[in-house]
């Protein structure tokens, strides 16, 4: 089964051909990253112009020579995200549907990050397994017990991961996206230095011993804007400080995401953990999920996509509809900015 798949939740225009669910045909990604870059996060009526101008290009690239025809059926985005955006994919894909007669799958673009894992990849994941969708709206635990059966574990009260490391980088002067910055200048910092400064920081580590799979990151960019008034107000505030702040505040976010994973996976006998969203290819997080697992003795085996499958594209929606294939007529599809993700 060929299916097309449209995504423009956020400021990408996305679209893949994929079969079966794993054999990624085309993979085209437009963004409208570059004009974020000035205000340092993505604003709405930017990256919905943006992508009014990138839709039928993007289409036509993934097509590349192949015809609507040879395509099953179509899966496209409706929620969470941007509303401006959404409705430039969801028109997309009924107008598709409704001159070509092919049916479609709406997808929550949220709960499809975690079949990033299913791509280019044959492998036969073992359930139960735990899935933590990390990104920059969104970080939620999932239970899977199968390819198609999920339930919520627990997510994000206020900031997710994704927006702390946005907001603090944009505390520290760092650029933007947050996560990558944060982790460039953190693994400019060495350990050994901790004992030549004069000033010690210590950010907290926010529900982490809490007795449930939830998450809250909004105490910790408080936190980091507390030690940084602090920090300029004494005259401290020098590379050397912005990198040790920058290796605590992803200390602090990895920890608590790995000691809540870890929690879930023992309490439910998870057999593997799956990864997915832009969060996800952070390496400190990759390499302290391997250590817990084997400091644990857990023996679980640990998924995590592709850094180019991480982030949002077209291809994991085509995954999940492949697996959750419930058609609807596209008179229905709708954008849906606030759609849940608590199944």
């Amino acid at each position: 089964m060929k299916i097309l798949a449209i995504e423009t939740s956020c400021d990408e225009t996305a679209v893949a051909i994929v079969e079966d669910g794993r054999k990624i045909i085309s993979n085209t990604v437009a963004s409208s990253f570059k004009l974020h870059l000035k205000t340092g996060g993505i604003i709405p009526e930017i990256a919905a112009r943006q992508q009014v101008k990138y839709i039928i290009p993007v289409i036509h690239e993934a097509l590349d020579k192949k015809k609507l025809s040879d395509i099953d059926i179509l899966a496209i985005t409706v929620g969470p995200g941007l509303n401006g955006s959404l409705l430039v994919g969801t028109e997309a894909a009924k107008t598709i549907a409704f001159v070509t007669g092919k049916p479609v799958i709406p997808v929550n673009h949220v709960i499809a990050h975690i079949y990033a894992n299913w791509l280019d990849n044959n492998t036969v994941i073992e359930f139960p397994a735990i899935a933590l969708v990390v990104s920059g709206g969104h970080t939620e635990l999932f239970l899977m017990t199968s390819e198609t059966k999920l339930k919520w574990l627990g997510g994000t009260r206020d900031d997710a991961a994704g927006e702390a490391f946005d907001k603090t980088a944009r505390l520290l002067g760092l650029g933007f996206p947050g996560g990558p910055a944060i982790a460039a200048c953190a693994a400019q910092y060495q350990i050994s230095n901790i004992k030549y400064q004069k000033y010690k920081i210590r950010l907290p580590r926010p529900m982490m011993n809490d007795d449930n799979l939830d998450f809250s990151f909004s105490g910790l960019k408080t936190a980091v804007m507390r030690e940084v008034i602090k920090l300029k107000s004494n005259q401290q505030f020098s590379n050397l400080v912005i990198q040790q702040l920058s290796y605590e505040i992803q200390e602090s976010i990895t920890d608590v995401l790995v000691s809540k994973t870890l929690k879930a996976a023992t309490k439910f006998k998870a057999k593997s953990i799956l990864l997915g969203g832009g969060v996800a290819a952070n390496k400190r997080l990759s390499e302290k999920l391997k250590l817990g697992i084997g400091n644990w003795e857990l023996g679980i085996n640990l998924y995590i996509p592709p850094p180019n499958l991480c982030t949002d594209n077209a291809a994991y929606i085509a995954s999940y509809a492949y697996f959750h294939n419930k058609p609807i007529p596209w008179q229905k599809i709708q954008a849906q900015p606030d759609l849940g993700v608590e199944v």
